[in-house]
């Protein structure tokens, strides 16, 4: 029995790379996609702050960066430098391995969800690509629940926002960090009923297999009836803490929220991990909804490049997005986003999630689609309709009580 067959099912899956066993030509191109990965996620990284930056300062009427490189294209180099040789500070009453161990805690989950997204490949056939004459996938693994994995990664992201407020020994950190354990309850939950609808539509987790059933225009984001993609848009926003969603480091009451101690290369690192989730989740989005690297081959020469092509300007779009966001709208108030996420997202992502499953039901028996439609639309109406009368009455009670014993509310 190979290795291939014991580790297949664990972690590597499907990879046709890999069926013939781990010989050292086999390592050696999967070292090789592993550094591509890197090396390719952290120019990206850089890109996208000198981006953002530009971008933000157009919208602003500002320059941006225009000093180090070709219209500063090399300043986020320059910071980089900068911060690896500032002091580094630990506070006197910080937990100093909790505080030490923290910002890596942010940093490797976010390369280790760019490891299961597919970048490329030919998928009019089995999406595969040759090296080095072996046919393999152009992305570092391919776990037979990636969707799970993503979803494990996210929430373990968290734990370092939350880690480094917690042991800075500082009260402004430590809001912080409660924010971030708050904002996470309330719209991972959100995130994951969207892509649960995306799984129940693709009939797998494996995120090439996904990619795969979206070739042809085939996009789950018309298949689950665009509904999940827009909640997974806002979830995720949230789940970067990007603008609007912020408040885990809201300068105008926590300073610098969670890394208000942190100096030198940790912050750093945070910085480097705000910006490489972007990323990832964008690529997430691409990859889940909009067919990933999946598009139509122009030409035959080259013709491996297209996919790359096509995966690269659906993730700037989102990238973009997120950028504009940050640019136009202002920071809610903390109760409007816990509004937002319980009372908005989460009911709508499960009605719509078991919406799919009746019409996936109703295929199955010969049920009439039309009349299964309606009448789920009728029971979503209905069950909105409780739930805002509910809201409405907590509301009406609580400033009842609040009149009552004089308190303005």
């Amino acid at each position: 029995m190979s290795y291939a067959t014991l580790l297949g099912p664990l972690v590597l899956a499907a990879d046709p790379l890999l069926n013939q066993g781990l010989g050292l030509g086999i390592v050696g191109i999967v070292l090789l996609k592993v550094v591509v990965a890197f090396v390719l996620l952290l120019v990206s990284v850089m890109l996208m702050i000198w981006f953002e930056r530009k971008l933000v300062a157009d919208m602003h009427n500002r320059i941006g960066p225009s000093v180090a490189g070709p219209f500063g294209i090399l300043q986020t180099l320059a910071d980089g430098i900068k911060l690896f040789f500032k002091e580094d500070l630990v506070p006197d009453r910080a937990d100093r391995i909790v505080f030490k161990l923290a910002p890596y805690l942010s940093l490797i989950p976010a390369f280790l969800v760019f490891a299961i997204i597919p970048i490329g490949g030919d998928f009019s056939g089995d999406g595969t690509v040759t090296w080095f004459g072996e046919r393999t996938y152009l992305q570092v693994a391919d776990p037979p629940v990636g969707v799970l994995f993503f979803l494990a990664l996210s929430s373990i992201a968290v734990y370092g926002v939350m880690l480094a407020g917690w042991s800075s020994g500082s009260k402004y950190p430590l809001l912080g960090s409660v924010r971030a354990s708050a904002q996470m309850i309330s719209y991972e939950a959100a995130l994951g009923l969207a892509i649960a609808s995306v799984f129940l539509t693709s009939g797998s987790l494996s995120t090439h297999d996904i990619v795969a059933g979206q070739v042809a225009g085939h996009w789950n984001v018309l298949a689950t009836g665009v509904v999940p993609f827009l909640v997974f848009l806002v979830a995720g926003t949230a789940e970067l803490n990007r603008p609007p969603f912020d408040l885990v480091e809201a300068e105008q009451e926590l300073v610098g929220g969670f890394h208000t101690e942190y100096s030198s290369l940790r912050f750093a690192l945070f910085f480097l991990a705000e910006f490489m989730n972007v990323i990832t989740m964008s690529a997430i989005a691409v990859t889940l909804f909009l067919g990933g690297p999946a598009g139509p081959i122009l030409t035959d020469t080259l013709g491996w490049v297209w996919p790359i092509l096509w995966f690269s300007l659906k993730v700037f779009a989102f990238l973009f997005g997120f950028v504009w966001l940050r640019a136009t709208l202002p920071r809610f108030r903390y109760d409007q986003l816990m509004d937002l996420g319980w009372k908005v997202l989460i009911p709508v992502a499960l009605g719509w999630f078991l919406l799919i499953a009746t019409l996936n039901v109703a295929r199955d028996r010969g049920w009439p689609i039309l009349v299964v439609v309606l009448a789920g639309v009728a029971v979503m109406v209905v069950g909105a309709a409780m739930l805002s009368g509910a809201v409405d009455k907590a509301q009406a009670d609580r400033l009842a009580g609040a009149e009552d014993e004089g308190v303005d509310a």
